[in-house]
């Protein structure tokens, strides 16, 4: 499986960043693509093998809900931006310091 190979690459840092950009509401898979190169279907996966069952059945749901902007096309035309305006600078895969 491609996405095991992948996951095997990522530091831990790395890979807790993924799953928390994928619980996120507001960060569209685009952005995990973006700074990571896990598609939408590659991060289903990599939570899919992180989680529990039960978890993961309900971030699926919570994905698939209005509540989430995981898409890009059910998002407002307003929102133009990965992240909020308050949030520090992220760099290409890096974290900045807190």
């Amino acid at each position: 499986m491609i996405v095991k190979a992948k996951f095997k690459q990522l530091s831990d840092r790395d890979h807790d960043r993924i799953i928390g950009m994928a619980w996120e509401d507001r960060t569209p898979f685009s952005a995990i693509e973006i700074q990571f190169g896990f598609t939408e279907s590659e991060v289903i996966q990599l939570m899919r093998l992180t989680l529990k069952p039960k978890s993961f059945r309900l971030w699926r749901k919570r994905v698939h809900s209005g509540v989430s902007k995981k898409h890009l096309m059910k998002r407002s035309e307003e929102i133009n931006r990965f992240r909020c305006s308050r949030q520090k600078h992220i760099t290409l895969n890096k974290i900045s310091k807190r």
